[in-house]
């Protein structure tokens, strides 16, 4: 499974963004986004599992949307009402987590290079 993330970008507070991951190769049980902002630890954004069940990180609940396209085998995070503390490097994953995982990323064994989202003030 090759996992290609894009569509980050400068953008004010208060704008819009929407990542895009293409996959390609096998089916997973789970697909997600992580974030890393600098100096600081990789941390789960969100997630849509093979049910069509979505979880979200509590900061980005109600202004980020995840979705899936199982005939493009693309995933999705629509991000709005950006805030200058969602900069970080975006990262799709892939694998097969427990649902008691699914907020981590040992529970995901495959990923994309990662897109910029930088946020300004």
């Amino acid at each position: 499974v090759q996992l290609q993330a894009s569509g980050g970008g400068l953008v004010q507070a208060g704008g819009s963004l929407r990542l895009t991951c293409a996959a390609s190769g096998r089916t997973y049980r789970s697909y997600a986004w992580f974030r890393q902002a600098p100096g600081k630890e990789r941390e789960f954004v969100a997630a849509v599992i093979y049910s069509g069940r979505k979880y979200y990180a509590t900061s980005v609940k109600d202004r980020f949307t995840i979705s899936r396209d199982n005939a493009k085998n693309t995933l999705y995070l629509e991000m709005n009402n950006l805030e200058p503390e969602d900069t970080a490097v975006y990262y799709c994953a892939a694998g097969d987590p427990i649902t008691s995982a699914i907020r981590a990323p040992e529970g995901y064994r495959q990923w994309g290079q990662g897109t910029q989202v930088t946020v300004s003030s």
